[in-house]
């Protein structure tokens, strides 16, 4: 049954989705004036994904993606401040300063990273969720991947172990068309991702990855299996990024042309415009979300600005966890 979207469903879409896109564009600006360094991947278009996730699941469910992680970090409650801090290396950041755009973590948020390895979160996704059920825990996790990482092998071993074990997860693929550079029509002969988790009997979908009632309806389906105890769901969500793979890409493998049609489709103007047409809010109102999201954005780069970077005796911390073993010592 189709989940009632109301006006608050909306005016919280479009004011998550606008912050992430003012966030990661400036993040991209920073980069530029060397104030970012490193890796730097951006979310910029994809953002009904996140929007779509964060309505439709729990606040204590559990998310794990790739190195596209801003976006869905501060979805799912990290601080814009904490979130900008990280990316400038410094000591206020959510891992400390010490893992970067890639690297964003947040037990407290029940976000488990922000991995840089393609595809190794396939395989710690499914371990999330064999240890809620193992704990008899009603939560889901929720493990994205890209349509590169989607070749990897440890997808179908991670696959056939989710199904027999019945685990509460759901596997998403963000297929945003492109891995790096390579098409997905240049990278396998199967090029409808969902079609990988019928060999596996586990119900698979392909989405609509630029609308948030899409998304939504899809992984809240997904999430009410896995809480059942049905097991997982693999949604093959398709969607697309409006820059480059990372901030050195030439982008010379799609031309402008494709860019521009896909930005017919983005998810915030289509979102603002069902909250207009519906009359959910006036221009005056959308004007005051819009005015909070920039303050949000200027004020989380003034924190990183002014935030001290990590002293030299962090580098040895967050290595190994102290734990007590007392067959070790008998």
């Amino acid at each position: 049954m189709a989940t009632k979207l109301t006006k608050e469903t909306y005016l919280y879409w479009y004011e998550l989705m606008l912050l992430l896109r003012k966030f990661e564009e400036r993040a991209g600006m920073l980069y530029g004036q060397q104030k970012i360094r490193g890796f730097c991947h951006l979310y910029i278009g994809q953002e009904a994904v996140a929007a779509g996730m964060m309505s439709a699941l729990k606040s204590d469910d559990r998310v794990i993606t790739a190195y596209r992680d801003h976006a869905l970090a501060i979805a799912k409650g990290i601080s814009c401040n904490a979130a900008m801090a990280e990316l400038y290396g410094k000591e206020t950041g959510c891992t400390k300063g010490k893992g970067g755009s890639m690297h964003f973590f947040s037990k407290e948020h029940n976000f488990f990273g922000g991995h840089g390895i393609v595809g190794a979160q396939i395989g710690l996704g499914a371990g999330i969720a064999f240890a809620d059920k193992y704990l008899d825990k009603s939560n889901v996790t929720i493990c994205f991947f890209g349509d590169g990482a989607a070749r990897q092998g440890i997808l179908h071993e991670t696959f056939n172990m989710a199904m027999m074990w019945k685990l509460p997860v759901i596997f998403v693929c963000e297929n945003n068309g492109y891995a790096m550079g390579t098409s997905v029509k240049r990278s396998s002969n199967v090029t409808k991702i969902a079609t990988l988790g019928e060999a596996y009997d586990m119900p698979s979908e392909s989405v609509d990855g630029m609308q948030c009632e899409t998304v939504h309806e899809a992984i809240a389906k997904a999430a009410d299996r896995a809480r059942s105890g049905e097991g997982p769901t693999f949604l093959e969500i398709c969607t697309y990024r409006y820059k480059g793979h990372s901030m050195s890409d030439p982008q010379k493998y799609r031309t402008k042309e494709e860019v521009e049609e896909y930005k017919k489709l983005d998810p915030i103007e289509t979102t603002l415009d069902t909250i207009v047409k519906k009359k959910y809010a006036t221009q005056a109102e959308i004007e005051v979300i819009q005015q909070r999201v920039n303050q949000q954005v200027e004020d989380c780069v003034k924190f990183a600005e002014e935030s001290p970077y990590p002293s030299d005796d962090e580098l040895y911390k967050d290595i190994y966890a102290e734990a007590d073993y007392p067959f070790l010592t008998e």
